[in-house]
């Protein structure tokens, strides 16, 4: 994991990079970098969530999703229209978002579970904004898209 934040840190200068500590000690990131949209009308910049980590000792205090929740109020303030992951939705329905799929948005690979692939919609988002969602070469160099044969989805 640490290889990919590098590389998406390389890639993209401008990433969102959040994290949390406790005495010193970080017990939480979260990584928000930029992805496209391909919408009829044209691109759209947007914003993949990935990766998301919390040390093990310190989950279920609330701490991922506050990360999540401060990262999506500044994408929101940059005009960022749409934030795209792949992770499970009994999680991450709770900070906002909600299967793409049936909102109009393909999934970049037919390895993403269908209810992995999730939006959400922040404050310049309009209607036309539809499309397949196109991550960042980085995450396709470090074969992070989808699950391969074998994985476990729980």
């Amino acid at each position: 994991m640490a290889r990919l934040v590098d590389a998406l840190r390389r890639d993209d200068p401008g990433a969102l990079s959040l994290v949390s500590e406790e005495a010193g000690e970080v017990v939480g990131h979260v990584l928000f970098s930029r992805a496209l949209l391909d919408a009829p009308r044209r691109l759209v910049a947007v914003q993949s969530l990935s990766p998301l980590a919390v040390a093990p000792r310190w989950q279920r205090r609330g701490i991922g999703s506050a990360l999540v929740r401060a990262g999506l109020q500044r994408l929101d303030e940059r005009g960022v229209p749409l934030v795209f992951l792949e992770g499970d939705p009994r999680y991450y329905s709770r900070l906002g978002f909600s299967p793409a799929g049936g909102q109009g948005f393909r999934k970049p690979s037919l390895r993403i579970p269908e209810g992995a692939f999730q939006v959400v919609k922040l404050s310049t988002f309009e209607p036309w904004m539809t499309g397949t969602f196109v991550y960042s070469d980085t995450f396709w160099e470090h074969d992070c898209v989808g699950l391969r044969e074998g994985s476990d989805v729980s």
